[in-house]
């Protein structure tokens, strides 16, 4: 990044905060590690694949090819014959679109069980060589996969809510570069901040208030790893301990949507949840979109 862009090493690590973490290589596909998430999934709950009926790949729309759907793919790659396969572009707010999505489908009996799988190409669109580009080195690669039912649940998905901000729906934007897709800002804005913070307390507290809870019956508060100091910033506005939340960034990037999803992993690897915890996922895109995911953990 240093030699690409000029921009002093000191100056990336205080974007990036670690030395390095995953992005695909020249040849790797972010479909295939959808299509890995996904079968580790099925393998875990033995569930067949014909019984699938959507199959959901949520992202940025920069597919791995052009005019082309990576969710029918997966779902070829994984035996899952009956389903309906179909892309939700929201950002790296697109897995919990995505999941509400899927949700309420599996509720109204459209299906016994729904897949959805968060891949992206985050790495792939940075421009390196444009220092005006820095605030986006820290975009990685990973993905994920939600086996999403009636029953059989590890987690209830108990309230969603999101919304949008227009008015920075041209601050980021992409242009064609040397055959990829490169994201440009526009003129610097003051104020993205302050909108993250504000719009994410705005919709805990409608949360909270749909669940008849009170911050205090947050067990863990999960975000896009998107900026530290703002991730700092919001949980102290929030008034919620540190440790109630995931920090990755001493080994990872912005890993996109599967951000939420890889700090809940490592709540269940850790073993740190408990029956009946109240989880809340805090997700964020460009456009500009915050939204607000409540889950409960059973077991």
């Amino acid at each position: 990044m240093h030699a690409a862009s000029g921009v002093p090493v000191a100056d990336i690590k205080r974007i990036t905060h670690n030395d390095g973490f995953p992005a695909l290589g020249e040849h790797e596909q972010a479909w295939r590690l959808a299509a890995s998430a996904a079968r580790s999934v099925l393998e875990r709950t033995a569930v067949r694949p014909a019984d699938i009926r959507q199959v959901i790949y949520a992202g940025s729309g920069d597919w791995d090819l052009p005019f082309w759907s990576p969710a029918a793919r997966v779902a070829h790659e994984l035996g899952i014959e009956r389903a309906h396969c179909y892309e939700v572009t929201n950002f790296c707010n697109a897995g919990m679109t995505a999941l509400r999505v899927a949700s309420d489908s599996v509720t109204l009996g459209r299906g016994t069980y729904a897949l959805v799988l968060i891949g992206d190409r985050l790495s792939r669109m940075v421009d390196y060589t444009d220092p005006e580009s820095k605030a986006l080195f820290n975009f990685g690669d990973a993905a994920a996969a939600v086996l999403v039912s009636g029953g059989d649940l590890s987690f209830s998905l108990l309230h969603s809510v999101m919304r949008t901000d227009p008015s920075w729906s041209d601050y980021y934007y992409g242009e064609y570069r040397e055959g990829r897709i490169a994201i440009r800002r526009a003129a610097h804005r003051k104020g993205l901040a302050t909108a993250y913070v504000e719009n994410f307390t705005a919709l805990v507290d409608e949360t909270l208030g749909a669940l008849g809870k009170r911050l205090s019956d947050v067990a863990y508060f999960l975000i896009n790893h998107g900026d530290k100091d703002m991730h700092e910033r919001l949980v102290r506005t929030l008034g919620l301990p540190p440790e109630k939340s995931v920090f990755n960034y001493h080994r990872l990037g912005h890993m996109g949507g599967a951000d939420t999803l890889i700090a809940l992993q490592d709540l269940l690897a850790d073993k740190k949840l408990e029956r009946g915890d109240l989880v809340l996922l805090a997700s964020s895109a460009m456009g500009f979109s915050w939204g607000i995911t409540a889950l409960e953990f059973h077991a």
